[in-house]
């Protein structure tokens, strides 16, 4: 097993294990919003950490033209999708979960 290959499988492995952050981003994070930040940055970096390791796995010139693209592609419309979606969400009405915290109140504070 060649170096490329090695660096390739972990590439693909690290992609994999940013999409199960996202993915528990979803299940774990309170509202709408900040779960459609979870999913829009995992999107970017993991597909790139996926179609880069494949590339190192069956590299050559047409993959790379198309490992390019794929990059290029995904980096430009997951931004947009994502505030797309937030966008939407929005005008929908969908509550935003507000925790406030306050380290200034002194109510209940010994004196």
């Amino acid at each position: 097993m060649s170096a490329l290959e090695i660096v390739g499988q972990v590439l693909v492995v690290l992609g994999a294990l940013v999409f199960v952050t996202a993915a528990l981003g979803v299940v774990r994070f309170p509202d709408a919003y900040t779960r459609i930040s979870a999913v829009g940055t995992a999107g970017g970096a993991g597909i790139v950490l996926v179609v880069v390791g494949a590339l190192l796995l069956q590299p050559g010139v047409s993959a790379a033209v198309k490992v390019a693209l794929i990059v290029a592609l995904q980096l430009a419309t997951s931004s947009v999708g994502t505030m797309a979606v937030a966008r939407s969400a929005y005008l929908a009405g969908t509550p935003l979960r507000r925790k406030h915290y306050d380290d200034l109140d002194t109510e209940g504070a010994p004196r």
